[in-house]
């Protein structure tokens, strides 16, 4: 069990154990991690790439959910996150930028910015 969470922090589990997450936090174990394991350089993505990866999610939902690979609920779920995204309502919440990110941007993508 980790101890001291301050009550700025949320305790995540996964199959590598606890994580300290920051409680506003809209990641979760897998992010924190990179961010604890690999600072870079504290730059942010710029505004057009965010957008960017909020259409691509966007895009996807929609197309899975028309052909019925994804549940209607969870379509509408994501393409309303993934609005939201492309729209900068949480372009703060991203974490800084990352090396294995910037070189594969399916990782930002596959990750997850809504819990």
């Amino acid at each position: 069990m980790m101890k001291g969470n301050d009550g700025n922090f949320r305790i995540e589990r996964d199959s590598m154990g606890e994580v300290r997450v920051p409680k506003g936090a809209y990641f979760g174990t897998q992010t924190q991690r990179a961010v604890e394991n690999r600072p870079i350089s504290g730059l942010r993505f710029p505004r057009a790439f965010v957008r960017a990866l909020g259409l691509t999610k966007w895009a996807s939902a929609r197309a899975n959910g028309e052909l019925r690979l994804l549940e209607a609920n969870l379509s509408r779920a994501i393409r309303e996150a993934s609005k939201e995204v492309t729209e900068g309502r949480w372009d703060g919440l991203f974490p800084e930028e990352k090396l294995d990110s910037l070189l594969d941007p399916r990782k930002m993508i596959d990750g997850g910015i809504v819990k």
